[in-house]
């Protein structure tokens, strides 16, 4: 008799994975779901101010995301000094100067690099705002072979590393000419985008004094916390650049890079603004909805993203205690930009747009507005409130009409 349970319960288990590892795509499957409370503390206490949100519903949401989906970040500070390697006068035509700063991480015995590409606009005076962004190698973005290798890619063959194979995400020329500076470094050099103990143990992680004691624990930070703790980095190094404004620094991310922006600006209040571009699952968009990409996927595909603690989700949404419009709720009371594209169903648009408007009770705590309504906009239309959001025509991508939305964001709240 309980063989015959146990069998049941494995048949039953097998045909839910396997109904999950399909996506839906089809609004009227979505599940029904409750979100979590976002100013109701775990003892019930109902927050009613933004003291009460900064000093209980805040550290609580904060601790929860780190010990079920992202992991802890560890507080450890290494040894780091910055070199710069090579420097361009009149790069982009004249229209900009751009600096290249080996970054080295030391903890006395082991030591890591992160290579900074930085483009400053030559037409403003003064220090300049800056968009901070990972990317796949530094020589990817542009075909200019004066830009070195990351030093993740010098040894890589992966076609989206290779010399401006990515250019066109990359509106280096409108950028500055929009006043801009540009900062961008590859993720790949905190933390290689591959499963496995080689790759971990290759990464950031081995500098840190705990990581032997710590590396398997079920909140154990994994990759997209150490980007997103690379991202802080670099804001360390832009802290220290005279150019730069470092109070108006804003992190941007695309897909997998867009996760990483969403936690670091979460964690990290010197990012004056958090853009994140079709970060989807384990991003911008509502898990619950279990549309597109879902948590199964998302862990059948990229295991090593996320803390050990997520995996207990897995075809369990319901369960969740969080929900991403709380993450988003965490950059408050900075802007916050989400942007999706409608082709790009995998990331799920509507779970994207509900996840940034579920996040606007926070943001109007601090007097600020949220989107105002429940109804995605129409194509190519931006709401650019203190939350803003579009959506545009296309797939999966970074476009120009990405940037001029996100320039438009940053000029609006930035007084420019």
């Amino acid at each position: 008799m309980r063989k015959t349970f146990l069998a049941i319960v494995a048949l039953f288990m097998t045909v839910t994975v396997s109904a999950q590892r399909e996506p839906n795509y089809d609004e009227s499957k979505v599940p029904d779901f409750e979100l979590p409370e976002l100013l109701k503390c775990e003892n019930g206490k109902v927050i009613t101010s933004t003291k009460e949100w900064e000093e209980l519903r805040r550290p609580e949401l904060l601790s929860m995301f780190s010990h079920r989906m992202y992991g802890v970040t560890p507080s450890q500070k290494l040894d780091v000094s910055y070199r710069t390697v090579a420097e361009t006068m009149n790069d982009l035509n004249g229209k900009a100067f751009s600096r290249q700063v080996l970054v080295t991480f030391s903890n006395g015995n082991l030591k890591r690099e992160m290579l900074i590409l930085l483009y400053y606009p030559t037409n403003v005076k003064g220090k300049v705002p800056v968009f901070l962004t990972c990317n796949y190698g530094n020589e990817s973005i542009t075909k200019n072979i004066n830009v070195l290798p990351s030093p993740s890619t010098r040894v890589s063959v992966n076609s989206e590393i290779r010399r401006g194979a990515m250019d066109r995400r990359w509106p280096l020329d409108s950028i500055v000419a929009n006043g801009y500076a540009l900062a961008t470094m590859c993720y790949g050099d905190i933390y290689p985008d591959k499963a496995g103990q080689q790759a971990k143990d290759s990464s950031i992680m081995p500098l840190f004094d705990d990581y032997m004691a710590t590396r398997d624990k079920p909140d154990s930070w994994e990759a997209i916390g150490a980007w997103a703790w690379g991202l802080s980095r670099v804001m360390d190094y832009l802290e220290t650049d005279k150019r730069i404004d470092s109070k108006k620094v804003i992190v941007m991310g695309h897909s997998r890079h867009g996760k990483a922006a969403l936690w670091a600006g979460a964690q990290d209040p010197r990012f004056a603004m958090v853009i994140s571009n079709e970060s989807g699952c384990g991003g911008a968009a509502l898990s619950k909805r279990v549309f597109g990409e879902n948590i199964d996927l998302i862990h059948a595909n990229f295991p090593y993203w996320f803390c050990k603690n997520f995996r207990q989700y897995i075809c369990n949404e319901q369960k969740l205690p969080f929900d991403q419009h709380q993450l988003i709720a965490l950059i408050a009371p900075r802007p916050v930009y989400v942007a999706s594209a409608a082709g790009d169903l995998w990331a799920d648009p509507k779970g994207e747009f509900l996840s940034a408007y579920y996040a606007g009770p926070v943001y109007e705590l601090y007097g600020k507005k949220g989107l105002e309504t429940d109804k995605m906009p129409e194509l190519h239309q931006p709401i650019m409130n203190d939350v803003g959001y579009h959506i545009r025509e296309g797939v999966h991508d970074v476009t120009y009409f990405d940037w001029r939305a996100f320039m438009d964001f940053a000029n609006k709240h930035f007084g420019k």
